[in-house]
């Protein structure tokens, strides 16, 4: 079954342009769309819906960063038909709206967080807990690890709380909201001998993991290049991020 997914997901990605329909993607799987739905998010974490707008927004990121198509056409390429509703999808998921995401060449763009909140020694609220562990990057960048806390399984919205390390190692996120999350560990692969620019982004996700009266997670993640099952990271990462000591 895990053929016939990978086969769904590539029809996504080559044809996000077209109004996909469940219908559709569980035909051409030729199996119940029910059955191909549950199969669908076990393996994705997400369901094909949720996998073919993440697939829309990513490519309408490289469009904005390699073209100068305006944003009204961009929207209709990547497959919406209304550009107010492609605006607000963007400006939603990716964390600013399409024309500051332009106007960044690097598309690291500061977007507003519901908190911001490292490693104190102040009480917590009764309402706050703490997620805490080890992000690990075995593919030897220097490049920092962001950690965010996040309401999907797409990397995708504002965090509700977030954290970065320079290296490898031990981090503790506080101030994190009682409830349902998803941990994201993000870095940029080093560039390969005698390349320009850095390689495609590594990343580690582990959950849900809730946080609660006495719940405090502690999590392990390995960060890795992104696979055929992996929905685009769709959020804006800040370069602003400091990184706390580990």
């Amino acid at each position: 079954m895990e053929h016939v997914i990978q086969c769904a997901v590539k029809t996504i990605r080559e044809r996000y342009s077209e109004p996909l329909t469940l219908d559709e993607l569980a035909q051409a799987a030729m199996v119940s769309k029910f059955h191909f739905l549950r199969t669908f998010r076990r393996i994705t974490g997400v369901t094909p819906g949720r996998f073919l707008s993440a697939v829309r927004l990513h490519e309408a990121k490289i469009l904005l960063g390699s073209t100068s198509l305006n944003v009204s056409d961009i929207g209709a390429q990547v497959g919406y038909s209304s550009t107010g509703s492609f605006t607000r999808r963007f400006s939603e998921s990716v964390g600013c709206s399409p024309t500051q995401y332009r106007h960044n060449s690097l598309g690291a763009v500061q977007p507003t967080s519901r908190r911001i909140q490292l490693v104190t020694d102040s009480p917590r609220p009764d309402d706050e807990g703490t997620i805490s562990g080890v992000a690990r990057n075995p593919y030897g960048t220097d490049s920092s690890i962001y950690i965010g806390v996040f309401e999907s399984p797409i990397l995708e919205r504002s965090p509700a709380a977030r954290a970065t390390i320079a290296h490898s190692g031990q981090f503790r996120i506080t101030g994190v909201p009682r409830g349902t999350w998803y941990v994201h560990a993000v870095a940029q692969e080093a560039p390969g001998v005698g390349a320009a620019v850095a390689g495609p982004p590594l990343a580690g996700t582990t959950g849900p993991v809730v946080v609660g009266a006495g719940a405090d997670p502690v999590v392990t993640m390995t960060l890795r290049p992104l696979g055929w099952a992996n929905p685009p990271i769709l959020f804006a990462l800040p370069v602003e991020w400091p990184a706390q000591a580990s």
